[in-house]
């Protein structure tokens, strides 16, 4: 049994090994390879008086301080050398040209995940920019409405927003409400003037917030339900992006 055993291993014809280079060692040209860069863009939307003054009130930057925690974390968390973004009034992307202008322009490609935070008005129409957007062809990985007000009658008569409840289209959708207890303030008011949205059904993390309507920064730091804050789930999100293939 050795001997025909052995017999056979030596009629096995033998391994070939070929080397194949995968560049012709005399071509010393440059070669090009393509690298899919992943990009993000953030809009941060004010409410009424926030960017710009709205009857003799403001502006106040209420939205500008949630933009410039995103802007600290994502200094400290290190997970963008830079953070493009950009803060805006309610009312700038109402008309095709001012969404051009303002919102499409910025955008480098339909690729491109882009993070809507929108507070009070800025909050009911950046919930239709999201829809708006993803209509175009554009991917909303998250949408973040702090209070958004709208539903009112009368501050759409005097105001540049979208007249219909939002729909909005998000990959995640966190919806935060102002509810404040004690010590309310003008801003909560103003907040009941125009009608609070309120949400029954949704977004995928929403609370109740005992702080008052002008401080979009604090909701924005606040835990929902699920025990995280709009800026924690904000950080996340944008740090598993990066991290996805």
């Amino acid at each position: 049994m050795t001997g025909e055993s052995t017999a056979a291993k030596e009629e096995l014809p033998k391994r070939q090994v070929c080397d194949h280079p995968l560049t012709d060692p005399k071509d010393t040209s440059v070669k090009q390879v393509a690298i899919a860069v992943k990009k993000i863009f953030i809009f941060f939307i004010g409410g009424a008086g926030d960017q710009e003054s709205y009857y003799l009130s403001g502006p106040n930057w209420n939205v500008s301080y949630v933009r410039d925690d995103v802007l600290a974390d994502a200094d400290a968390l290190s997970y963008l050398c830079r953070c493009p973004v950009r803060a805006m009034a309610y009312n700038k992307f109402i008309t095709d040209e001012d969404l051009a202008k303002n919102v499409l322009s910025e955008i480098p490609d339909t690729s491109t995940a882009v993070y809507i935070v929108g507070h009070s008005l800025g909050g009911w129409n950046g919930a239709h920019l999201s829809s708006v957007l993803t209509d175009k062809g554009y991917k909303i990985r998250m949408l973040i409405t702090l209070d958004p007000v709208g539903e009112g009658k009368i501050v759409y008569g005097i105001s540049n927003i979208y007249r219909l409840t939002p729909k909005p289209k998000a990959e995640f959708w966190i919806n935060v409400r102002a509810a404040k207890i004690k010590d309310r303030n003008v801003s909560d008011f103003v907040a009941d003037f125009g009608e609070q949205w309120e949400i029954s059904s949704g977004p995928n993390v929403s609370g109740r917030v005992d702080v008052n309507h002008a401080d979009a920064n604090i909701m924005f730091a606040k835990p929902l339900d699920g025990g995280k804050s709009a800026r924690q789930l904000l950080a996340e999100s944008i740090l598993s992006y990066f991290k996805e293939k």
